[in-house]
């Protein structure tokens, strides 16, 4: 009796513990004349979508997007209509302004026939369908001012957003300052924008680095938890094939991120050179003509109205000229007037890219995808249920005249200077198999990304502009993934939440300067405990840590030594301010790291272990008396093959999927999971 009654409660315990992987409701029928799709929503409220079609699972995608977020949905396509500034004013103008400057709905309206295969086509055709639904349904929630969506703007969105990911916006704002920039492709440009990229991690073993023989990889984003870049997740599955779990930005009707039943993948950013700028000579007696191979040559221009919201529903139109010249868009400031090159500006292929990856079956088949090249940029990290792992620099990386310092602002007047191909796929640097059975990325090297030089193929010239630095976040992943010969699942998830700083870190280096330069210049009595305090951490960020919370907020940190902004009087500035912060709120300066850093959403606030730059990367805003995460670790898969075949995988989100329904119970649902690194089972 008391043996079955032992075997009763564990299959309860069992029966508990996956209860929200095989609980999910009946799902709800949606469809128009053209598509109709299931949508079922587990307990945690993940949409899992069914269609005879691809394009009827993108449809059943729109439309629970919709229902969980229709508002950052409106956002974003609001902003590649260039009327952003109709519902959010001045604010959102530069939007508008940059939409018609790039002439994207040109571009599109030129391509889309021709380039965009027919698959992808109706793909579109349903995925704006399901929105233009849900607001059929919900006339409630629909703008006054909204017209339905096309599938033309699905591929515009991502030709909208994809230069400001890899930088543009920097770019720009580096321009619009008082006096002329002397370097463009300086790193460390980035500005806040609203498709910010921020950071991620990946890393995969293959049977001979593991215990069991298990092929494993890690999908560790680190971006925004708020926003048109947010991750929301679902699940495919189609009668043509589409088994994917993964997921996605608002606005893409395909995973770009994730796994199928026999293969998956990860992105990493990187910043690789895709921008260039021209000083043009303007004609003196007639500005509309620039100085180009010995004639002066007419700008290409015309005349826009921009409509800015005043208030209510009060708008203003203001008008703006935009031209181009042969280099490509045309920007005029005070200290001069200058033409931006971009890398696949006019590429419509990016969405047909990520779905080709997505239906993939085999390594053979994925690579193919990835050589369509469309994607102007992120690393790529890839295993599969035969063993293989793959690592690729992915980036679509201009061909450049090394006469020219391309760093620099470049001459307007020769056409030695323009680029108009590109390094081919098999050039990057990329690796399959490697001997070492692992890999690893975290915005770093891409040749040290099994900690071996020889691994990559050869490095491209400067010009690339590909990073040459390491994070803290790769050192790590060498320490711990890259020096255990024979790695269980435990040590495999262990690793991947490791709060630690590496010895070798700009945060370790900067606080043995720091307190040595003090030392030498004489310590004030009332700093004396708090530097020993930050002397003795053990640079560990997990949340009991009673010496981070004021090393991590006083300390200057960057992702790599030549970002690194260092001024010992700025520092001791930062560190008054940290122990006053503290002091007020907490009573002493001593104070666990998760009583500072804090999940905050909704009713919901939770401790959080990790900080800026941790492999358990979090990024924090102050927020009353504590600090309130915005960024870092959010969306995270973990995925596994056996042997034979066998399929496991865990995800995570930092918030849920109702990730604007503040009345739902999926608003926060994965919140205390996440908090304390736990994740559910998917597969």
């Amino acid at each position: 009796m008391g043996i079955r009654l032992a075997v009763l409660v564990t299959f309860i315990r069992i029966m508990i513990f996956f209860g929200h992987l095989f609980a999910k409701n009946d799902g709800t029928l949606v469809d128009d004349s053209n598509f109709s799709a299931k949508i079922s929503r587990d307990s945690w409220g993940v949409p899992h979508i069914y269609g005879k079609r691809d394009a009827d699972v993108s449809f059943g995608l729109a439309y629970a997007h919709s229902q969980d977020d229709h508002e950052t949905l409106v956002d974003v396509i609001y902003a590649l209509r260039g009327k952003l500034s109709t519902i959010h004013g001045r604010d959102a103008a530069v939007n508008d302004y940059y939409v018609h400057l790039m002439e994207f709905s040109d571009i599109i309206q030129g391509r889309y026939e021709n380039e965009v295969p027919e698959d992808v086509k109706i793909l579109c055709e349903g995925y704006a369908a399901g929105i233009n639904k849900f607001f059929v349904d919900n006339p409630n929630k629909m703008k006054k001012s909204f017209q339905p969506v096309t599938a033309e703007e699905i591929i515009l969105g991502f030709s909208h957003r994809m230069p400001l990911m890899y930088g543009l916006d920097g770019v720009l704002k580096k321009l619009s300052n008082k006096k002329a920039p002397e370097f463009i492709g300086e790193k460390g440009d980035s500005v806040d924008g609203m498709f910010d990229m921020l950071a991620s991690n990946f890393m995969a073993i293959s049977p001979q680095r593991s215990s069991d023989r298990y092929t494993r990889l890690w999908i560790n984003t680190h971006q925004p938890w708020d926003g048109p870049v947010s991750w929301y997740e679902a699940y495919f599955k189609s009668e043509e094939g589409w088994d994917f779990y993964g997921a996605l930005f608002p606005g893409s009707p395909v995973p770009l991120i994730g796994h199928n039943t026999n293969l998956g993948w990860s992105h990493t950013v990187n910043k690789p050179d895709l921008i260039d700028v021209y000083k043009l000579t303007l004609n003196k007696q007639n500005k509309n003509q620039y100085w180009f191979e010995g004639y002066w040559k007419d700008f290409d221009s015309k005349e826009v109205t921009i409509k800015v919201k005043i208030f209510g529903s009060f708008t203003w139109p203001f008008k703006r000229t935009v031209k181009s010249s042969i280099h490509g868009p045309v920007i005029e400031f005070d200290h001069g007037t200058y033409a931006i090159r971009v890398s696949s500006l006019k590429d419509v292929r990016f969405l047909e890219q990520w779905y080709r990856m997505g239906k993939a079956k085999n390594f053979l088949e994925f690579r193919n995808a990835m050589s369509i090249h469309a994607i102007p940029m992120f690393n790529t990290g890839y295993a599969d249920r035969e063993g293989n792992i793959y690592y690729v620099y992915n980036a679509k990386i201009p061909k450049r005249d090394p006469q020219f310092n391309w760093k620099k602002m470049l001459p307007g007047e020769t056409k030695q200077a323009i680029w108009y191909e590109y390094v081919p796929f098999d050039r990057l640097p990329q690796v399959y198999n490697p001997l070492e059975g692992f890999f690893q990325n975290c915005n770093s090297s891409p040749y040290l990304v099994t900690g071996s030089k020889v691994d990559v193929s050869r490095p491209l010239p400067d010009w690339a502009g590909i990073e040459t630095h390491q994070t803290n976040r790769a050192l790590r992943s060498l320490e711990l993934f890259g020096t255990d010969p024979s790695i269980t699942r435990e040590e495999f998830f262990k690793y991947k939440y490791d709060v630690e700083y590496s010895r070798e870190s700009i945060i370790a280096s900067v606080r043995d300067r720091y307190v040595q330069e003090m030392k030498r210049n004489g310590i004030p009595d009332e700093l004396e405990k708090p530097i020993e305090l930050i002397n003795n951490w053990n640079l560990r960020a997990d949340s009991a840590n009673t010496s981070a919370a004021l090393a991590i907020l006083s300390l200057p940190n960057a992702f790599r030594i030549d970002d690194l902004k260092y001024n010992r009087n700025d520092v001791t500035k930062k560190l008054r301010k940290s122990i006053s912060f503290l002091e007020k709120h907490f009573g002493d300066i001593k104070v666990p790291l998760g009583k500072v850093f804090r999940l905050k959403r909704g009713k919901v606030d939770l401790p959080l272990s990790g900080g800026p730059g941790t492999l358990r990367a979090i990024y924090s805003k102050k927020d009353g008396k504590s600090y309130k995460a915005v960024a870092g670790d959010c969306y995270i898969q973990a995925v596994e093959w056996g042997p034979v075949g066998e399929i496991n995988a865990w995800s995570i989100h930092q918030y849920g999927s109702a990730t604007k329904r503040k009345k739902s119970p999926h608003y926060s649902d994965q919140s205390k999971l996440f908090s304390k690194h736990e994740m559910k089972k998917i597969r």
